[in-house]
């Protein structure tokens, strides 16, 4: 039900920590998991220490796109910075959904760092039974 767009995300992961930070122009590609979880689908993203309101989403047609941006703590003037190893920047991924896939009503939910979707099944995609009716017999037309 899901398509990758991203079949080289390793590769642009190792490039993304080479050429630091993304912008809103070359964002950093985000970790995430898709599965199946009974009649909807659940595709999860990793942001730690991203706040709600730097979280953009947006579906249209059958992409899906996700942006978040992580800002520097605000430090004192005084501080040094010994290490930092945590990514800033922009963090984007887009995904293809299937026409099977209920759009209008994803949910999103953000919690530890984890945002989660939740995207149904359409009812048109679902296995249904057809039952058959048995007619009446033949009829015969007269012209």
């Amino acid at each position: 039900m899901l398509m990758r767009t991203d079949p080289f995300r390793e590769l642009d992961r190792l490039a993304q920590q080479l050429t630091g930070p993304g912008t809103w122009s070359r964002p950093s590609v985000m970790p995430m998991d898709a599965y199946r979880e009974g009649d909807e689908y659940v595709v999860a993203f990793d942001l730690p220490g991203v706040p709600a309101d730097a979280i953009d989403i947006d579906v249209e047609r059958n992409m899906l796109t996700v942006k978040a941006e992580r800002r520097p703590a605000a430090k004192a003037d005084n501080v040094q910075m010994e290490l930092s190893e945590r990514p800033l920047g922009v963090f984007s991924r887009q995904i293809v959904l299937a026409d099977t896939l209920d759009t209008e009503h994803i949910q999103a939910d953000y919690d530890a760092g984890v945002l989660t979707l939740r995207i149904p099944i359409a009812e048109r995609a679902k296995p249904r039974k057809i039952s058959v009716g048995v007619g009446s017999g033949r009829k015969e037309i007269s012209g």
